[in-house]
C-alpha cells in the first residue's frame, strides 16, 4: 500500500475539508493559480495555515503536471494516513471485506457505502487495489478518513481474525445463496465481496458460514460489486435499526455468544454482484 509511506494525496477543496474535519494532519497544501480567490480553496488553505500547516502557491501549469486527473482541481494536499490494524475488528459487529477488488473506483465506492451504512470497518485483503490510489481516494468522497480501512493481509489471515472474534462470514454469490434480506445481519457479521470479473473463488465461498444472493427481477446477470455491496450494507443497516441497535452495535442476542465458528460469515462477491451474486464479467465502472 502507498499508505505504508504514511501519507496520501487528496485533490480538491471538498476532500481536503473532509480530512480537516476528521482531524487528519495536513503535511502540505499546494494551490494552483486557478484556485486563487475561490472561496472553498481560500477557506481550506486558511484552516491549514492557521493550524501551522504549510501552504504553497504553484506557478501556472505545475498542477497539471503533478495531479492525477486530466483537468485537475485547483488545490492538492499531502496528508498523513495509515491503514488500520486488524485489531480494530475487536469490537466490530458489521464489516465489509474486499477480496481481490481491483478497480479503485469500486473500492472507493465500497468504502463510502460502508461509511454511510454504519459499518465498523472495511478490510482489504491482498490483491485488492490500494485504497490510497488517487481514483479510490476521490471515490470515497472523504469516507477514507471516517471509517477504518484495514490492510488485512492474506485472505486466510482475515478469515481467521474474523472467526476468532465470533464474526460470521457471508459470501456473496450470483445465485444459490440465501436471499440477502433473509440473512441475519443483526449478529456480528462480515459481508465478503469478490473480484469484479470472477467473484469469490469457490473454495473460499464454500468455507464461509453462509452464502447470500441478491434477487434480480430483470435480465441483468449481476450487479456491479460496489452496487451489490451497497444493497447488502443498507439491508444490514435496516435490520439493525429495526432491532433497535445503534449503528455498529452488536445484537444483544449474539453479544454473549462464544463464537460462531467457521460458518458464521457471509460473503458477497461483487463484480457487480455478490460472489454468487455476480457472474464473471468485466468491470463496468
Amino acid at each position: 500500500m502507498r499508505s505504508a509511506e504514511g501519507v496520501v494525496v487528496v485533490e480538491g477543496a471538498e476532500l481536503l475539508s473532509a480530512a480537516l474535519d476528521a482531524g487528519v494532519d495536513i503535511e502540505a497544501v499546494y494551490v494552483a493559480p486557478a484556485g486563487t480567490g475561490v472561496p472553498a480553496v481560500v477557506d481550506v488553505s486558511n484552516r491549514v495555515a492557521s493550524s501551522g500547516g504549510r501552504v504553497f502557491d504553484l506557478a501556472d501549469g505545475v498542477m497539471e503536471k503533478v495531479a492525477s486527473t486530466v483537468t485537475p482541481q485547483p488545490v492538492l494536499a499531502v496528508v498523513s494516513y495509515r491503514p488500520a490494524p486488524l485489531d480494530r475488528l475487536d469490537d466490530a459487529s458489521f464489516v465489509v471485506v474486499c477480496v481481490d477488488v481491483r478497480d479503485p473506483g469500486n473500492l472507493g465506492t465500497v468504502i463510502r457505502t460502508a461509511d454511510a451504512s454504519g459499518a465498523d470497518a472495511v478490510v482489504c485483503c491482498e490483491g485488492t487495489v490500494d485504497p490510497t490510489n488517487p481514483k479510490c481516494v476521490r471515490a470515497t468522497a472523504g469516507s477514507l478518513f471516517h471509517v477504518p480501512v484495514i490492510d488485512g493481509g492474506s485472505v486466510e489471515d482475515v478469515m481467521a481474525a474474523l472467526r476468532i472474534r465470533g464474526i460470521a462470514t457471508v459470501a456473496t454469490v450470483v445465485r444459490g445463496g440465501s436471499d440477502h434480506t433473509e440473512v441475519d445481519w443483526t449478529r456480528p457479521s462480515a459481508v465478503v465481496l469478490g473480484n469484479e470479473a470472477s467473484g469469490l473463488p469457490e473454495d473460499l465461498a464454500a468455507a464461509m458460514d453462509e452464502r447470500a444472493s441478491i434477487a434480480m427481477a430483470g435480465r441483468a446477470e449481476s450487479l456491479n460489486v460496489s452496487m451489490a455491496g451497497a444493497v447488502v450494507a443498507f439491508e444490514a443497516a435496516r435490520q439493525r435499526r429495526a432491532a433497535g441497535l445503534p449503528a455498529g452495535a452488536t445484537s444483544p442476542d449474539h453479544a454473549s455468544s462464544p463464537g460462531l465458528g467457521p460458518a458464521g460469515s457471509t460473503m458477497l462477491d461483487m463484480d457487480g454482484a455478490a460472489n454468487g451474486l455476480n457472474a464473471p464479467q468485466g468491470n463496468d465502472t
